[in-house]
């Protein structure tokens, strides 16, 4: 079922990504193929921020296509699937932002950047990735039967 807007699914998604914490994220390499590994977003509305090794596999498979797919899923069989297009967050002022929202925000859903990037924010290797979602699915398994809640951000070229 589609939803109209994105408020309908926000109390459900960021429930769901701050209890499940680690969800699967797919990029395609250099040769088309499709790569994942496991990472820890951080949702801010509908925006989610990942921490991560900024000139990695990463980087490359980025440059050649931005778009990624993030995957959560939890024992209770309730499903987000996020269709995003990312990019580097470059600029020293936002890489502090998100840095401390990380380090404030309570475990298991935070944690502080420091355990993987001693140098800081401002460390060569530090980078951050900002996921802008054209999509979002809310799924998972109900007495009622199967959830399937979708929202498309309005507007949204790749959504098309």
């Amino acid at each position: 079922m589609d939803v109209a807007s994105f408020a309908e699914i926000q109390s459900d998604l960021e429930s769901r990504v701050s209890r499940i914490v680690w969800c699967t994220v797919a990029t395609v390499d250099t040769k088309g193929r499709t790569r994942v590994r496991i990472l820890h977003p951080m949702w801010e509305g509908q925006t989610a921020w990942i921490c991560t090794n900024r000139h990695s596999v990463k980087e490359r498979h980025l440059a050649r296509n931005p778009f990624v797919s993030l995957s959560y899923w939890d024992p209770k069989h309730e499903q987000v699937y996020a269709d995003c297009r990312a990019e580097w967050a470059d600029a020293p002022a936002e890489k502090q932002r998100i840095w401390d929202l990380f380090k404030s925000t309570p475990q298991p859903y935070g944690y502080d950047p420091a355990m993987f990037w001693p140098g800081g924010p401002g460390g060569d290797d530090f980078g951050v990735l900002k996921c802008t979602p054209w999509r979002i699915q809310l799924g998972g398994l109900t007495a009622a039967g199967f959830e399937n809640r979708v929202w498309r951000a309005p507007g949204s070229a790749a959504a098309r």
